[in-house]
């Protein structure tokens, strides 16, 4: 997460102690500079690490909303292509349903015409029929005629 070039550095050395010299008399205001300089080292070093903290926190926050938007176009995608899948099924529907009517109109158009077909070929059969018990009869009256006519 850190690279070594962004880590905070502590300023300051450690002494070894063979730089430490020890006397009775303490140095006039060198142990409050001491202490001065080590807050304010201190106070630096916190101020270093508080700026790397927000930085690092600002780079997650930009990487996930990436990552966020990534997967939001990742979904969409397949949403997309699912709503103009769908689309096109609904055209195909639409098309497929005014076929299918067409095609009813001209089954019902059918359906009439051999209707009609076949009452007319009833009518020819019957007339027909018709046709034959005249002429018996035709045929009857003309024998009876004769018969009549010979007596």
């Amino acid at each position: 997460m850190y690279s070594e070039t962004s880590l905070p550095l502590a300023h300051g050395a450690v002494a070894s102690p063979s730089t430490f010299s020890f006397s009775l008399e303490p140095e006039r205001g060198g142990v409050e500079e001491a202490l001065l300089q080590l807050v304010q080292d201190h106070h630096h070093a916190s101020l270093r690490l508080r700026d790397a903290t927000e930085k690092a926190k600002k780079d997650a926050i930009k990487k996930a909303a990436r990552a966020a938007d990534l997967m939001v176009e990742a979904v969409n995608g397949g949403v997309q292509e699912a709503f103009v899948n769908e689309k096109r099924i609904e055209y195909e529907i639409r098309a497929l349903a005014a076929t299918i009517a067409r095609f009813s109109k001209q089954t019902d158009q059918w359906l009439s015409v051999t209707h009609s077909m076949n009452t007319a070929i009833k009518e020819i059969g019957d007339f027909e029929n018709w046709m034959k018990i005249m002429e018996f009869d035709c045929k009857s009256i003309t024998a009876a005629i004769h018969n009549i006519h010979q007596a």
